[in-house]
């Protein structure tokens, strides 16, 4: 059988933990800043985990991570 393959997308979006979470990035910090309060970038900061309804299709868009 061929090797299965990593979605490049999500392997350039997630990366999973050692204990097995698969951490992201924040949205909606890439442009158009100047409208968004000096509050709401402060809380877009830092890496956050995927929800837990949602990791099993990340998992299956990076089989060998």
């Amino acid at each position: 059988m061929p090797k299965m393959k990593t979605k490049s997308g999500a392997a350039k979006r997630f990366t999973v933990r050692a204990g097995g979470t698969v951490k992201r990035s924040q949205a909606f910090k890439r442009h158009i800043l100047t409208k968004k309060t000096t509050k709401s970038k402060r809380q877009l900061r830092g890496a956050v985990n995927v929800h837990f309804s949602d990791v099993a299709s990340v998992r299956a868009m990076m089989p060998y991570a």
